[in-house]
């Protein structure tokens, strides 16, 4: 059995597909930090934390989970676009619907994920699209392949996310940017993922080297220093402290702030998308 990979700082939002032969072909979308955990509770039931809409109604799969988000608002909000591909302003000009006859449910939900990734503000994250079950494998078109800086992969996960510690009452030394030659929080250092280089920069400084006209969010650029070809992504997990996001790393431990507990979070039941109050306060913008 493949060994999964530990993936720190982890913030997820999967695609579920129902075995059960009365409900067959369903599908369900959700939000998680820890996938593992996440699909025994639906398949246990509300009793057990999984969702309205999943009990009773299982086994369910995880087929498909889409992970690298820098925080948790960020994924809810692409759970909520992916559940919702209509009321988002995001995708509201593609129309989409199920081609009856013609669509699965399943086969739709993967269509219109192919299309969230290819807008704003999500074509420029630094997700993964991780395969869970590869028996419900399925190729993104070519006209709808998502951007080269993310990761397509497959095989199992384990996310670690630690409770962050108090902070302690000490200082925090400061270093010199080598960019803007002014000084800097060794917290909030960024650094070149090359180990034989020396650059230290501020987080402003090197995204401003990165960045073309119009844009706001960095995806790659080369280290001013070594011209070495950088991810924004990989430079902003090795200054939180986590692995990179590739199919090889074994993960280093990493103290995050649980803010969220997928436990009471499922989107989908009755109640919450009927009233997203709370929510739509985030989504304003999609």
């Amino acid at each position: 059995m493949t060994e999964p990979e530990i993936v720190d700082d982890f913030y997820g939002v999967y695609l579920l597909y129902n075995i059960n032969p009365k409900f067959k072909g369903r599908t369900y979308i959700g939000y998680t930090r820890d996938p593992n955990r996440r699909i025994m509770q639906h398949n246990r039931g509300t009793w057990a934390g999984g969702a309205h809409r999943t009990s009773n109604r299982g086994p369910w799969k995880m087929v498909l989970i889409i992970h690298g988000f820098p925080n948790n608002i960020s994924a809810l909000r692409f759970e909520w676009a992916w559940q919702n591909p209509n009321k988002t302003t995001r995708l509201q000009h593609l129309d989409l619907k199920r081609i009856p006859r013609k669509e699965t449910e399943f086969q739709f939900k993967l269509r219109v994920l192919s299309e969230m990734l290819r807008v704003g503000p999500w074509y420029r994250l630094p997700l993964v699209i991780r395969w869970l079950e590869n028996d419900y494998f399925e190729e993104f078109p070519p006209e709808r392949i998502p951007p080269d800086h993310m990761i397509i992969c497959h095989g199992p996960i384990k996310s670690r996310n630690l409770k962050k510690s108090k902070p302690k009452n000490t200082i925090v030394p400061t270093i010199e940017c080598l960019i803007c030659s002014e000084s800097l929080k060794c917290t909030e250092k960024l650094t070149c993922t090359n180990p034989n280089c020396n650059l230290v920069a501020h987080i402003c400084c090197l995204a401003e080297i990165f960045l073309s006209p119009g844009e706001y969010i960095p995806i790659a650029g080369r280290c001013p220093f070594c011209n070495v070809k950088l991810k924004w992504g990989d430079l902003i997990r090795t200054m939180r402290g986590c692995n990179q996001l590739t199919t090889n790393d074994d993960g280093v431990e990493r103290e995050v702030d649980d803010e969220l507990d997928e436990d009471v979070i499922c989107t989908q039941d009755k109640g919450f998308v009927d009233n997203p109050s709370w929510f739509l306060d985030c989504n304003e913008d999609l």
